[in-house]
C-alpha cells in the first residue's frame, strides 16, 4: 500500500525540516549521522485515515511511554545523515504511528531506504513530545544536533554554574537575552538512547529553551523546526563570540546586569 496522502500543512513542515537540517549540515553540526529531528504531527491528520493506513503496512514493538498512544510522529532515522534530509528526505526519514496501546509502531510515510528505522533516540523524543503536550502543547518540535561551541562550554568550569554560564553568554549582545530568554540548562551526561536522557532533558524544558548535554549536544523545543533551530543559533552565538573574545586574550566587558535586566521587557 502506498504512503498516506500528507496534508497540505505537514508538507510545509517537511519543507522547513528540509530546510533546517540543510542550515545544521553547513554549520558543521551534524558531522556524519549525528542530530536527530522529530516533530509532533498528530493535530494535522485525520484518526480515521490513519487506521486505514496501518492496516496492511508492517508493524514494530516498541515500548512507548503509555501517555503517546495514538501519537503520529515525524522523525529522522537510524544511521541516516541530517543532510539526506535536505533532498531524500522521504528515505533518510518517516512518519510513524503509534498504536493505541504505546507498544508499538507503524510508518505510514517515508522510511524508504533499505533497512530503515527510526533513530535510536526514539524514546527520548517520544518522551519528550509527551511531556510537551502536558506542559507546552505549542511544543510540536524537537531538534537535537552538535552545536560546536556550545558543546567546548559543556567542557570549562563554567558548566558547573549554569545561572553564570547564561549570565555570560546572555551578556555578549542583546539578541541572546532576547531570543533565547529562558536560557540554557546544564545537563548532566547520560548515555545516548537511554530513558535517563529522556528523563534530565525534560527536566531541562521546565525551565530553559535549551539543554546543553554534556559533553555531547544541545537540544531544543519550540512550535516548529525554525524556531528550536532560532534557539539554537542564537546561543550558540553568544557561546561563540564569549570565546573569540577569550582567544582574543581579553575578558569582554559584556552587556552590565543592568542592561540585561533592561530587556526582559522585550523577552
Amino acid at each position: 500500500m502506498s504512503d498516506i496522502k500528507l496534508p497540505i500543512e505537514v508538507q510545509k513542515e517537511l519543507k522547513k525540516i528540509s530546510t533546517v537540517a540543510g542550515y545544521l549540515w553547513q554549520r558543521e553540526w551534524a558531522e556524519r549521522n549525528a542530530g536527530n529531528i522529530s516533530m509532533n504531527l498528530t493535530s494535522f491528520f485525520n484518526k480515521e485515515d490513519v487506521l486505514k493506513q496501518t492496516k496492511n503496512k508492517n508493524y514494530t514493538d516498541f515500548d512507548f511511554p503509555k501517555g503517546t498512544a495514538g501519537y503520529i510522529l515525524f522523525i529522522t532515522g537510524t544511521g541516516c545523515y541530517l543532510r539526506s534530509l535536505v533532498d531524500s528526505i522521504e528515505e533518510a526519514s518517516c512518519i510513524l504511528h503509534i498504536n493505541d496501546d504505546a507498544t508499538g509502531y507503524t510508518i505510514i510515510w517515508g522510511g524508504k531506504r533499505e533497512g530503515f528505522g527510526p533513530t535510536c533516540e526514539l524514546i527520548s523524543h517520544s518522551s519528550i513530545h509527551l511531556f510537551n503536550s502536558i506542559h507546552n502543547p505549542e511544543n510540536l518540535a524537537v531538534v537535537h544536533t552538535h552545536p560546536i561551541e556550545l558543546i567546548c562550554m559543556s567542557h570549562h568550569e563554567l558548566f558547573n554554574n549554569e545561572e553564570e554560564l547564561n549570565r555570560q553568554i546572555w551578556m555578549m549582545c542583546p539578541e541572546v537575552r532576547v531570543f533565547v530568554p529562558k536560557g540554557i540548562h546544564c545537563t548532566s551526561y547520560a548515555l545516548s538512547s537511554t530513558a535517563a536522557l529522556a528523563e534530565v532533558t525534560m527536566e531541562a524544558f521546565k525551565t530553559r529553551n535549551i539543554s546543553l548535554w554534556e559533553k555531547h549536544g544541545a537540544t531544543a523545543t519550540a512550535p516548529d523546526v525554525m524556531q528550536a533551530w532560532d534557539f539554537l543559533d542564537v546561543a550558540n552565538k553568544g557561546a561563540k563570540m564569549l570565546m573569540m573574545c577569550w582567544a582574543a586574550g581579553f575578558k569582554p566587558a559584556g552587556l552590565s546586569d543592568a542592561q540585561l535586566k533592561e530587556l526582559e521587557q522585550f523577552t
